[in-house]
């Protein structure tokens, strides 16, 4: 049978590259840091596409038992993706970098992962780099699923509060996130009232010396992140900015309120979803009643969004004024932030029930594991191009992205909601 005919303009998508896995070591293996000190590995308790993720403690002469304070997550070093997220963590992720920050800023705590230490391991005659970091719990993208994919209009704008803390703190150390979302939101292990930020593969040095890069659109990175979230400026290929980040942050929040977002119906054609995001943005009213009934509307998610629209590319965003439109949300509504994080959803919640969207794909990335449950880190990630729709839906709608990594997904740590408005979104 002859081959196949290529249609003429649509170029051949590229298969990520071929990535070893890591071999499990076994528990009681020590592992010595650049510093020269020692880490115990405990039992593995998570595998991302490429590495594996280990309980573990300073080398001690007891075994690391289930309360491991720390995790550390192993891969060959010829593999790329825990050197792109090393990058990020060596730089603004130290442990005096960040209270330092705390300190100045007079905050309980900061939702961004701390560096512990990091270092190459060779066994068998094979060599392989780990990072040391916190432990975690489990991710908000379960804890909105086992809520029927609702969160509490107070939980959203308090998460919302916290996600500006550590944006804040990101960008004035040089770096945009460029992949927030629920999967990548993690309740701290000792205190469920603690939501940190991981996985910072895709993570953009946007001011290298405190100098901005410029705005410049690419067409070979058009849709890089997670689809349904990501900034309209990576749907044109152009590189993550402060702006993004907060666009980012504004989708989810959306989304957690009413269930889903208004493109979720074509996440595998990502020139419709660009497109439906512009339109949104254009008309920020029309968005807001696309996802809310009038009386259910959270009027300072349409300020929230405004605000960011009037942000140019390199603009340093209003901080303070972003926590004012949230903070005066959780008053509208007689809350206050009280540092407390309930997910039960209340009868009479704001927002509107989901609807249910098919699960989202997870796509053999281009050089990255996913989360960091562990704190691990990902190259980044496309969407392929319209012409490529059936590539699009073999791959998911993370473009190039692989299984994600848990650490403790075991662990339920939220209420599942007891009730909802009968009203479809």
């Amino acid at each position: 049978m002859p081959p196949k005919a290529k249609a003429s303009g649509v170029k051949k998508a590229r298969a990520p590259p071929k990535r070893k896995l890591a071999e499990e070591f076994p528990p009681g293996e020590v592992l010595t840091d650049n510093a020269k000190k020692r880490w115990k590995l405990g039992p593995p308790v998570g595998q991302g596409g490429f590495g594996l993720l280990y309980l573990a403690n300073e080398d001690s002469s007891g075994s690391v038992g289930a309360n491991a304070r720390y995790v550390i997550k192993v891969e060959p070093s010829e593999n790329g993706p825990l050197f792109s997220e090393l990058k990020f963590y060596m730089r603004a992720a130290k442990p005096d970098l960040i209270g330092a920050w705390m300190k100045s800023r007079k905050i309980e705590y900061l939702g961004v992962p701390k560096y512990w230490g990091s270092g190459f391991h060779e066994k068998g005659g094979k060599r392989y780099r780990f990072m040391v970091m916190d432990r975690f719990g489990t991710d908000l993208q379960k804890a909105f699923e086992e809520n029927e994919k609702r969160f509490p209009r107070k939980l959203v704008l308090q998460l919302g509060l916290r996600l500006l803390d550590i944006l804040e703190y990101i960008h004035e150390h040089e770096y945009v996130h460029a992949d927030i979302k629920a999967s990548n939101l993690l309740l701290s292990y000792s205190n469920p009232n603690q939501v940190y930020l991981v996985d910072y593969g895709l993570a953009y040095r946007y001011s290298p010396e405190g100098v901005p890069k410029e705005y410049k659109e690419d067409p070979k990175r058009c849709h890089d992140g997670t689809i349904e979230f990501t900034s309209i400026d990576a749907h044109k290929g152009v590189a993550p900015s402060r702006r993004a980040d907060l666009e980012i942050m504004g989708y989810c929040m959306i989304q957690w309120l009413c269930g889903r977002l208004p493109w979720e119906d074509k996440l595998q054609d990502p020139l419709y979803v660009r497109d439906s995001k512009l339109r949104c943005r254009d008309n920020i009213d029309e968005f807001m009643k696309s996802c809310f009934t009038q009386e259910n509307k959270p009027e300072e998610m349409g300020k929230f969004l405004q605000e960011v629209k009037t942000l140019g590319y390199t603009d340093k965003p209003d901080y303070a004024k972003f926590r004012g439109i949230l903070q005066q949300g959780l008053k509208s509504i007689g809350a206050t932030d009280d540092k407390k994080l309930d997910f039960a959803v209340p009868t009479n919640g704001t927002g509107l029930p989901s609807a249910k969207t098919p699960k989202r794909k997870k796509a053999a990335e281009k050089g990255q594991s996913n989360d960091e449950t562990d704190g691990s880190p990902a190259k980044k990630r496309r969407a392929p191009p319209k012409k490529e729709l059936s590539e699009a839906k073999k791959m998911g709608t993370t473009a190039k992205r692989p299984a994600k990594e848990t650490q403790d997904s075991s662990e339920p740590v939220v209420k599942k909601s007891r009730g909802r408005s009968k009203k479809n979104s």
